[in-house]
């Protein structure tokens, strides 16, 4: 009878446990011509805080497509992508709520008028804690297309999605709801979810739930699906199924990752190579099956692997297979397992990610070079980035963004890392810094803690503060420096042997640490380059001293197996007689390579440059720049010109000093000289010293905002024609002293500057400022205004020459920064280039240059696509006449803006130019051919 009685009351308590757990009834209707899908919902949810709710607030990211307003467009502008903008709105997605119920009763609802993907309810009676709301729900989903963020409809007509239905958001004493921003980060409790999905029957449904029953009825099919305890739900409808299941001895994968082409038989075996890998480490997966998209891969890529194309890739099949197999499991893995905010917190599970990552390459791949394959061709073996394991490149690319002072703490939200940080950089900062601490506390101890901790924590709601804990309860060593200074910093990470004084016996060493930060350091001895001992020296500011025993010892090295992310380990090793390794051996390489500290390098590479006097000018260049930034950076660049059949070319110094904590983010001083020709045989020569400030908001990265100040002085000397078949306009050799200040402002959207400009010299001084702004409505059409006004201080130069006038099209550039192709022609198409500085015209006017002041207004506003209608007016002052109005205005075709554009004149001061005679020589054009230009093209979207 008492066991009767026991096994009774651990049934009640089992369901007393499964009504109290979250669930969700989902019936999904797919109309595959409308693009739509028509739900029924059921949501059972508890309330597990201690708090009663009168309201509460449900994750509708289907919503998140509706207008170009929402977050999600606002991430998109910000980064520079222009695909969900100029989309057209059949495209979009959006959800249509039609009933919100409780208990048959109708809710009130609305949106969150900032945040219109999340829906806040208020609930007919206070919800007590521990009891639990039931919502019935019926809406229309509009699915949007793919291009935007690769979950949608695609053009083919399958179906990718994800967080495509209404999930209840998380209270756990405060309400954690966010808005899609493309982070793939949605911050749900697990449920119990029966999925019920109807479709033509030419459609196959994928879901990591598990399948149920189909029941075919005509053309239609509904397919139930049921899964405990779950997170995610992804869905794919396709009509081609290119899924593969491989039923490994620890769960099944199904996936549609590209598998290089390889055999079934080796992909088998490389999918139980891997999930036996996880769960030696990570424990159980607590369901049947992994679902393994290609959607997921793209998002979170082999970075390396999938920026090469085939025919050159470095690497084996078999092992880009698995690595993307097993990066892309274990992201799945810990999502669907790992109960942590991921908008909030989601530095821990990247940091598991990753670091299990490196474990796998460490343990299978000890040998393998971050080149691959290339690292032994001929010329590519020659680099240091040949020699470098392939587990190297972590610490290098966080490196990158600690070098240029826009690296930001591993623990801050994801939604305000720049995109270089929250892909790249902060995941990998993570990893190194968990096998940082598991160097530091030794004996394995991170890594088993990281494993018990998934093991113990698998589908409980935890945090890294429980982590913390745990890790602590392990080991007697302070680890607060890396909870407070690694993970909520971005403080870098910088120890130098300072001295090191020698007896009989002992060795002192002192060593610095030059950061402001508590991080500990390792110390190595060495002999005869082989290491015969290492110790830990506990965290410490300022200098510290350590002595050791005088033995088996001829070198000191700090981090010399490269554990610790240092920011430079160039100052890190000292040899026993005394003398630092300052006097380097001296390294010449072809190319660009990644810093050797062991070298001075010096690098030459073949370069190009083109204007109409020198012709194709071929050259060499000479540099110290490494792939990571340098404080300390010169470049020699001499060229021959075929035209010209003269040695031209340029020459700089620079030194970067990137301050911490500060919005003045960067301060550059430099050197920088010039020698080409600028008419035909008639050369110049520029040298100029200068100091640059540079400003952005360092608490919000992710802010577009700069500002500069910067101040040079010019110094220019022209050789003069000696035969005066070309007249030099002006002094052939002047200096002029310039200060700028700027704000811009600038995102897909929106654009915004301010420049004023001060120059002084000899025989003229001058102020000038330069407003811009642009702007792109919700309709596509883009409006641009620029508004440029400038004045003469003094000038004594009018009377020889308007060689240091304000031009109203095509500006002299005297202070030789504009890239003219041909800046001295005065006929030709070269000298229909167009600069857009100062008045900004496109059309010549009879009187071209101001030599008292001007004020002119540029506009320009879209007709059709690219398209564009340009009007400019403006007056200009010069001391022979009065105050003239001049106009002018056209077609203008923006291509690429500011890069490539077109601009046709028709009507002005000079009538109706369209119908004039040599209408051909009055187009003018933009073109912009630099390299390093094009490539911010680019790179804006990530930095």
């Amino acid at each position: 009878m008492k066991l009767n009685y026991s096994i009774f009351l651990l049934f009640l308590l089992g369901s007393i446990s499964a009504l109290s757990q979250n669930s969700m009834d989902i019936n999904a209707l797919f109309n595959t011509e409308k693009h739509t899908i028509e739900i029924t919902q059921n949501i059972q949810y508890q309330n597990k805080s201690n708090t009663p709710l009168d309201t509460i607030y449900l994750n509708d990211w289907s919503h998140s497509y509706s207008s170009k307003t929402t977050p999600l467009a606002e991430r998109f502008a910000d980064e520079f992508k222009t695909t969900f903008h100029f989309a057209a709105n059949q495209d979009r997605g959006y959800t249509v709520v039609t009933s919100l119920k409780q208990a048959n009763q109708d809710l009130f609802f609305e949106r969150l008028k900032k945040q219109p993907d999340v829906i806040k309810v208020a609930l007919d009676k206070p919800l007590a804690p521990n009891a639990s709301y039931n919502l019935t729900l019926n809406y229309i989903v509009q699915i949007p297309n793919n291009k935007f963020t690769r979950y949608g409809v695609t053009n083919t007509g399958d179906y990718n999605l994800r967080f495509w239905y209404i999930t209840p958001a998380v209270f756990d004493g405060k309400w954690h709801y966010y808005s899609n921003k493309d982070l793939e980060d949605l911050f749900v409790e697990p449920a119990n979810i029966n999925l019920t999905v109807t479709y033509p029957n030419n459609f196959t449904p994928i879901s990591e739930l598990d399948l149920v029953e189909n029941n075919t009825i005509d053309s239609q099919t509904s397919t139930n699906f049921q899964g405990n305890n779950r997170i995610n739900t992804k869905l794919s409808l396709v009509k081609t199924n290119d899924y593969n299941t491989v039923e490994t001895d620890f769960f099944s994968i199904q996936s549609n990752i590209d598998n290089e082409d390889l055999d079934p038989t080796k992909v088998a075996l490389i999918s139980d190579k891997v999930a036996q890998f996880i769960t030696s480490n990570l424990g159980d997966y607590p369901h049947k099956k992994v679902l393994l998209t290609w959607i997921d891969y793209k998002k979170d890529p082999i970075y390396g692997l999938n920026l090469l194309p085939d025919f050159i890739r470095p690497f084996e099949d078999t092992f880009q297979y698995e690595l993307k197999l097993l990066k892309t499991t274990l992201k799945v893995y810990l999502e669907n397992t790992l109960l942590i905010n991921p908008r909030e917190e989601q530095w821990l599970l990247d940091g598991i990610q990753i670091y299990y990552l490196r474990k796998y390459v460490e343990d299978f791949y000890p040998n393998q070079k971050i080149l691959g394959k290339l690292s032994k061709v001929w010329g590519v073996k020659a680099f240091h980035a040949a020699d470098l394991n392939f587990n190297d490149q972590y610490p290098f690319l966080y490196m990158h963004m600690a070098r240029t002072n826009i690296d930001q703490p591993i623990g801050m939200a994801k939604d305000s890392l720049l995109k270089f940080n929250k892909n790249i950089s902060n995941k990998y900062k993570a990893a190194i810094g968990l096998d940082y601490l598991n160097d530091f506390v030794g004996d394995s101890i991170v890594d088993k803690t990281l494993s018990s901790f998934v093991k113990q924590t698998k589908l409980k709601r935890t945090t890294p503060q429980d982590f913390q804990a745990l890790i602590t309860s392990k080991t007697n060593k302070d680890l607060n420096w890396f909870f407070e200074d690694y993970v909520k910093t971005n403080k870098k990470i910088d120890f130098k042997i300072k001295n090191v004084k020698k007896t009989e016996d002992s060795i002192t060493i002192s060593i610095k640490n030059l950061r402001n930060n508590s991080m500990p350091v390792s110390l190595f001895t060495l002999e005869n380059d082989s290491i015969t001992s290492k110790q830990w020296v506990n965290g410490f500011t300022g200098t510290k001293k350590i002595t050791i025993a005088n033995k088996d010892v001829d070198q000191l090295a700090l981090n010399y197996d490269y554990t610790i992310p240092e920011f430079n380990q160039r100052n890190n090793y000292s040899k026993l007689n005394g003398f630092f390794l300052t006097n380097k051996p001296l390294q010449f390489r072809v190319f660009k390579d990644i810093e050797d500290p062991n070298y001075n390098q010096v690098f030459f590479m073949p370069e190009f440059a083109y204007n109409f006097y020198d012709g194709l000018s071929p050259g060499i260049k000479l540099y110290n720049k490494t792939l990571l930034s340098k404080r300390f950076l010169y470049n020699l660049s001499p060229k021959y010109g075929f035209k010209s059949k003269q040695v031209v070319g340029s020459a700089s110094l620079i030194y970067n000093a990137r301050p911490e904590d500060s919005d003045n983010y960067r301060t550059k001083y430099g050197l920088s000289g010039n020698y080409y020709n600028y008419a035909p045989n008639l050369t110049y020569t520029s040298f100029t010293p200068f100091i640059d400030f540079n400003f952005r908001d360092h608490k919000n990265l992710r802010d577009n905002k700069r500002k500069f100040l910067s101040f040079r002085y010019i110094n220019i000397n022209r050789e003069i024609d000696p035969t005066g078949e070309f007249e030099t306009e002006g002094e052939p050799k002047y200096s002029v002293f310039n200060t700028k200040f700027g704000i811009i402002d600038n995102n897909l959207k929106e654009h915004a500057s301010l420049i004023t400009d001060l120059q002084l010299a000899k025989n003229f001084g001058k102020i000038s400022a330069t407003l811009e702004f642009r702007n792109l409505n919700e309709r596509n059409k883009q409006f641009n205004v620029r508004v440029f006004s400038g004045l003469f201080l003094y000038n004594d130069s009018y009377q020889d020459s308007d060689f240091f006038s304000f031009a109203l099209d095509r500006p002299t550039d005297y202070l030789f920064d504009y890239n003219y192709l041909g800046r001295s022609e005065e006929t030709g198409v070269l000298s229909q280039q167009l600069i857009i500085a100062d008045g900004g015209f496109k059309s010549k006017l009879k009187h071209p240059f101001a030599n008292q002041w001007m004020t002119t207004v540029n506009t320009s506003a879209t007709l059709w696509r690219y398209i564009m209608m340009y009007g400019d007016a403006g007056v200009i002052k010069n001391q022979s006449f009065s105050p003239e109005f001049v106009y002018d205005s056209g077609i203008r075709l923006n291509l690429v803006e500011d890069y490539f554009e077109l601009y046709f004149p028709i009507y002005s001061n000079l009538g109706w130019e369209i119908g004039q005679p040599n209408y051909d020589e009055k187009i003018r054009f933009i073109v912009t051919l630099s390299p390093k230009t094009l490539l911010g093209l680019f790179t804006r979207r990530w930095y």
